[in-house]
């Protein structure tokens, strides 16, 4: 079994943190509105994809951690419609993302869980 990267750890548990503090913020919008809104759902939405994004990371798929990037980079298309300098902090963001879950060695462990395992004789 490949070992996973501290990296890929550390950036799943912040996408499930993530996903998780923010669906619990958006969720009480959801009481206040009547009828609700869409981009509220379109918002719990983002978050639920932030959280499965995280979860199967851990669990070392690889759509998971393009899912991730693509996500971050949504979030970066989002942010060029508002503050420049939150626009830079998401593009800052991306790059970092992109280099931590693409480097050799995260590559490695995604690639080895598509590999199947040996059987063990019953």
């Amino acid at each position: 079994m490949n070992k996973r990267p501290l990296s890929v750890t550390s950036i799943g548990c912040v996408y499930i943190a993530t996903g998780a503090i923010g669906f619990a913020y958006h969720f009480t919008e959801f009481k206040a509105r009547h009828p609700v809104p869409y981009d509220i759902v379109w918002v719990e939405l983002l978050r639920l994809i932030a959280m499965v994004c995280g979860v199967y990371m851990l669990r070392g798929h690889n759509w998971a951690r393009w899912l991730a990037l693509a996500w971050i980079a949504y979030h970066v298309i989002l942010s060029a419609f508002h503050t420049l300098s939150e626009l830079a902090i998401h593009g800052l963001i991306c790059a970092i993302l992109a280099y931590l879950l693409f480097r050799p060695t995260a590559t490695r462990y995604f690639r080895a869980a598509l590999r199947p395992s040996p059987r063990r004789p019953v």
